[in-house]
């Protein structure tokens, strides 16, 4: 079964710091692009981060820019957000996905493959 799973989610301070893990099972990531998607409630899903297949480019949203880090480690076929001094309007579903074309997409049509998703909340 091909899939991605999540995992890292939780509650923090503003200002604090998460690490979330985006693990693929039944095919290497190594060809895809990976993309994290936060979706605010009543919102549409926005791309914070994207990390390309063969050159690892990283792309960012203007929102996040300097305060989170997308990366890839092949050996473990994940992906990772680290995600740093976190604000309450990070709050959101984090979903990590798969793109075949290999290059990054602010657009959620091109990604075949996305995970469950997993909560951040980020309150005091």
């Amino acid at each position: 079964q091909l899939q991605l799973v999540e995992s890292g989610g939780g509650l923090v301070q503003p200002g604090g710091s998460l690490r979330l893990s985006c693990v693929a099972s039944g095919f290497t990531l190594d060809p895809y692009a990976i993309g994290w998607f936060r979706q605010a409630p009543g919102k549409e899903p926005e791309v914070v981060a994207c990390i390309s297949s063969r050159s690892r480019t990283t792309d960012y949203a203007d929102s996040v820019k300097g305060r989170f880090t997308i990366s890839r480690d092949s050996a473990k076929n994940t992906a990772v957000l680290q995600m740093n001094s976190l604000k309450p309007e990070d709050t959101g579903a984090y979903y990590c996905a798969a793109d075949g074309a290999g290059y990054c997409s602010d657009y959620t049509a091109p990604y075949d493959y996305w995970g469950q998703g997993t909560q951040v909340t980020v309150s005091s």
